[in-house]
């Protein structure tokens, strides 16, 4: 269906028009909807109590192994940093070693810093003033694209 719908925007130069200004009309109306009426706290999921909590740990795991660009990532990229002659599969699960391990610092730094930054990002004032950011460069995004051309 993407693909007819690419090839359709790509032959119609009307067809290509009206995407666009549907698609920046939503992004105004957004923008607008943010900046006139944003929230007074984020919504958490756990109102009720005797609802099941989920393994978050899990679900991101499954998440990344389940993605498919990870595989492609693999597949495409690390094999150029393995040298002629050297063995291929100890090199590459040393470079995937390595590539987990960054991932998982830089996911326990943000764990940590979040932890720590978590008063100021519930505040309600903090909530106010990113959605109102949010609105005005979904407004900004949405001139940019109603004046972009082919």
């Amino acid at each position: 269906m993407a693909l007819g719908l690419g090839a359709l925007l790509a032959a119609s130069a009307t067809a290509y028009d009206i995407v666009k200004w549907c698609g920046a009309l939503y992004l105004l109306w957004l923008g607008i909807q943010l900046i006139l009426h944003p929230r007074q706290s984020f919504s958490t999921t756990q109102e009720n109590a005797s609802a099941p909590q989920s393994n978050w740990f899990i679900r991101g795991m499954l998440g990344n192994v389940l993605n498919p660009k990870m595989g492609i990532f693999y597949v495409s990229f690390l094999p150029q940093f393995i040298p002629a002659g050297q063995p291929l599969i100890a090199r590459i699960f040393l470079l995937v070693t390595i590539h987990v391990v960054i991932g998982t610092l830089w996911s326990l730094t943000l764990i940590m810093v979040t932890g720590y930054a978590s008063r100021l990002l519930k505040s309600r004032c903090f909530i106010r003033w990113t959605d109102r950011l949010t609105g005005g460069l979904f407004m900004f995004f949405a001139v940019k694209l109603a004046l972009s051309h082919r």
